[in-house]
């Protein structure tokens, strides 16, 4: 991957290392050995405690460990590997995002120690499901970025054994390979929204888009300021003006081996940095994060990963629009007027209000690509955190269809999604007095009114908008969600994806 002479970044900087780290774990189904060098025992709220832990229920309580989930206590032994009692909670409420995050919590306690084994009891429902999402908690809580620590202490997860009461070998093995391609979407997405914007530029997503397609199978093409001015992408090009990097839009395409069962598209906001431009932020902590502000690109990257592994069956196509927004001599302006693909004209009322125009392009794209259902994904609004919180997403849609399938993808994900109304009494706040349309509404619903912007150029086509400015990261570890960039929606879009048709 080339990179410009003048940025001050080794040109060998290394791309996605949460990637080296997944490659190199392996999944075994078999019972503990002596090569481990720390083994875990699922402990219930009730029942029997697994006698290989050597203490009872009252000693573990007095040692000051809770059963429940989330919960692990790590119990050394003069020779042989760490035992760890895992809480499970009331056997009664184990379900899939249970196991992921007791998995999560027992990968945490033995952070320092590359090859583990869980032996697991009482696993509810389909096993092929539980033991994917085991194996998904485990890898994802041992994901750390630290490609710039000079001295980084973290052990990466080599091995991880599991013995699950009642599943056959071939099961835990399918449902291993599973989890790690949706925890290599994750990851991807996380590498990513992490690096720092320094390193990772528009043109520098459009070489590792290109780098990721060539070994996981999707094909990309990038164009480049020339080729978006010859398309009218009005929207990128007006919110890169203020910029010294080029935009670049990355189109991502995946044709399944057989008859594709319908064509769903997949749109990103990648602002690589955003400083909200003339309409400046200010310098506070949330400034810090708009390195983040490429999520939902990353997150269609991500998923776009794991697409030929896990079988998808429709065709998808995606749209990357990526540029930084930055205050210059050369920025767009408050009042000015930016012309969209397909000639819609939009009134710029903030400049910080950008992602939704970079994405106005892409959107018209997918339209003219004929796509069966669109499905955005944007770090875009400051209203969906002050809505929803940190820990869930707004979901807006104008079809039923998708939005069921998103949200069904949410719940076997554990990336918790909420639908809310795309209330069109809002609109006429988007009216413009010299433009078809504003880019900013009214003081309040502006997570709405930013999806009905969005829905001005998804016309009649069915479509879904996810909108994670809360939950693309986390302060601190929680569960399998690693402090940074929680790459969140990237396996959300890869089970959307795996279930769609037209």
């Amino acid at each position: 991957m080339t990179r410009s002479p003048s940025k001050l970044i080794p040109t060998d900087f290394p791309t996605l290392p949460g990637l080296v780290d997944l490659s190199a774990l392996t999944v075994t189904a078999r019972p503990p050995s002596a090569g481990d060098e720390a083994v875990g025992y699922t402990v219930f709220a009730e029942g029997a405690v697994p006698p290989e832990l050597g203490l009872d229920r009252d000693a573990l309580t007095r040692a000051g460990f809770d059963p429940k989930v989330g919960q692990a206590l790590v119990i050394p032994t003069p020779s042989g590997p760490d035992l760890v009692a895992v809480g499970a909670g009331p056997a009664a409420d184990l379900d899939a995002a249970r196991l992921r995050d007791l998995a999560a919590a027992f990968s945490r306690a033995t952070a320092r120690r590359a090859r583990v084994a869980l032996v697991a009891t009482g696993i509810p429902g389909d096993a092929r499901a539980a033991v994917q999402a085991i194996v998904e908690g485990a890898a994802l809580a041992r994901y750390r970025y630290r490609v710039l620590k000079s001295n980084s202490r973290h052990t990466p997860l080599r091995e991880l054994a599991l013995s699950v009461e009642g599943v056959d070998g071939s099961a835990v093995i399918n449902g291993a390979a599973a989890a790690l391609m949706s925890a290599r979407a994750a990851v991807v997405a996380r590498d990513l929204a992490n690096t720092p914007p320094g390193h990772l530029t528009a043109t520098d997503m459009g070489d590792i888009a290109v780098e990721l397609g060539a070994r996981y199978g999707f094909g990309v093409e990038l164009f480049d300021k020339a080729a978006l001015i010859e398309l009218g992408c009005g929207g990128l090009l007006g919110v890169n003006q203020g910029s010294v990097e080029e935009p670049r839009m990355v189109k991502l395409t995946y044709t399944p081996s057989g008859e594709a069962t319908g064509h769903l598209g997949l749109v990103g906001k990648g602002i690589m940095y955003d400083s909200g431009g003339i309409s400046l932020k200010p310098s506070d902590p949330m400034h810090l994060l708009m390195k983040m502000d490429m999520g939902g690109a990353a997150a269609v990257l991500g998923a776009f990963t794991a697409l030929r592994d896990r079988g998808v069956d429709a065709q998808v196509t995606g749209w990357l629009m990526c540029t930084d927004n930055m205050p210059s001599g050369t920025a767009y302006k408050l009042g000015d007027v930016l012309v969209a693909r397909g000639g819609t004209t939009v009134e710029v009322k903030n400049t910080d209000a950008e992602g939704r125009l970079v994405m106005m392009d892409a959107i018209a794209l997918a339209n003219e690509d004929g796509v069966d259902a669109i499905i955005d994904i944007a770090t875009l609004t400051g209203a969906a955190l002050m809505a929803l919180g940190g820990a869930t997403a707004p979901v807006f849609a104008n079809d039923d269809r998708v939005a069921a399938l998103v949200l069904d993808a949410s719940a076997a994900t554990d990336e918790p999604l909420w639908r809310m109304p795309l209330e069109r009494k809002y609109r006429p706040q988007l009216d413009s007095d010299i433009a078809d349309i504003s880019n900013l509404g009214g003081k309040y619903a502006g997570a709405t009114t930013a999806a009905l912007f969005l829905a001005h150029f998804v016309g009649e086509t069915p479509w879904a908008h996810l909108d994670i400015a809360g939950t693309m990261q986390t302060e601190k570890d929680d569960s399998w969600r690693s402090a940074g960039a929680t790459g969140f929606g990237a396996r959300v879009l890869l089970e959307t994806a795996r279930t769609f048709t037209r």
